[in-house]
């Protein structure tokens, strides 16, 4: 099968006064939590929050390393709080954003492919599309429906068989 110019196509983006309360929420909970973020080498700092569906929200931020490959971004750092603390609630959507020191992040910023990989495998073990929510400091909002259209062809359980 040749895959030939695949494009993202998100259902949304609206700006931040067109967002639903409940979505806005989700994106001001992790960007209350930026300021945790450990990044001292990047300066670019990364906030995740998470809706669960018994309605608490779980954060994550990223934390860097001075040994590179250890760092963890924000994403990953939230799926494994929800992981520990509420293993078997669903996860019903997640909120990204991010700052920097350096310049201001005008557009939404799109999870890692380790971290949509991540996300996905977060999906298929709640059972339900998780709807992700993108903005940068400011500009426009990016909403998917599910990470399926971050990572089209994820590898899952199924290549294990």
């Amino acid at each position: 099968m040749k895959v030939e110019n695949i494009r993202i196509q998100y259902d949304t983006y609206v700006s931040q006064d067109e967002l639903e309360s409940s979505d806005l929420e989700l994106l001001n909970a992790a960007r209350a939590n930026l300021k945790k973020s450990y990044s001292p080498y990047s300066n670019f700092k990364v906030a995740c929050a998470i809706r669960l569906g018994n309605g608490k929200i779980i954060t994550g931020t990223n934390q860097e390393n001075a040994s590179f490959p250890v760092g963890l971004c924000a994403e990953r750092v939230a799926l494994s709080a929800v992981d520990a603390m509420h293993r078997g609630v669903k996860i019903i959507e997640m909120a990204i954003t991010a700052s920097s020191e350096r310049h201001e992040i005008d557009h939404p910023i799109a999870p890692c492919g380790n971290c949509r990989q991540a996300i996905s495998e977060a999906q298929l073990k709640s059972g339900n599309a998780i709807k992700i929510i993108l903005q940068g400091e400011s500009g426009q909002v990016f909403i998917f429906k599910s990470i399926d259209q971050l990572l089209p062809f994820s590898f899952n359980h199924e290549y294990l068989q």
